[in-house]
């Protein structure tokens, strides 16, 4: 997972074009969770995770092929920050019946990547 692209807008607006690929998707949200992969034992350690996640996820799950770890997810975003593609970056959404699970579940880790960055206080999204 070290190759992951940064964390700033243009990475999100990739996300939800489907520019990056499913994996990488994944792997940015595993790695902002805290979960990191053990080369060395081959196995994942979660020790940085927190435990509502770790109890249900010990090993991170796949949130672009799975719905309930991205319902998760998406009730994990703090309700302020619940609408930060529209008001940050201007994400219009998909129109009904226009869109795919996968897009829908893209959105939400887009969000999720942006929650994180508000909290964070990464790349002025305070």
């Amino acid at each position: 997972m070290s190759n992951l692209p940064p964390l700033n807008t243009e990475t999100i607006w990739s996300i939800i074009n489907e520019e990056i690929d499913t994996q990488t998707v994944n792997q940015l949200l595993w790695y902002y969770l805290g979960y990191r992969y053990d080369e060395a034992t081959g196995k994942w350690d979660n020790s940085a995770v927190a435990d509502e996640w770790k109890n249900e996820y010990p090993e991170p799950p796949d949130f672009i092929g799975c719905r309930p770890p991205t319902v998760k997810l998406t009730r994990s975003i703090p309700q302020e920050n619940k609408q930060l593609l529209k008001e940050k970056l201007g994400f219009k959404g998909y129109k009904v019946g226009e869109f795919s699970p996968e897009q829908a579940r893209r959105a939400t880790a887009a969000n999720w990547l942006l929650s994180y960055m508000a909290i964070k206080g990464i790349n002025s999204l305070k």
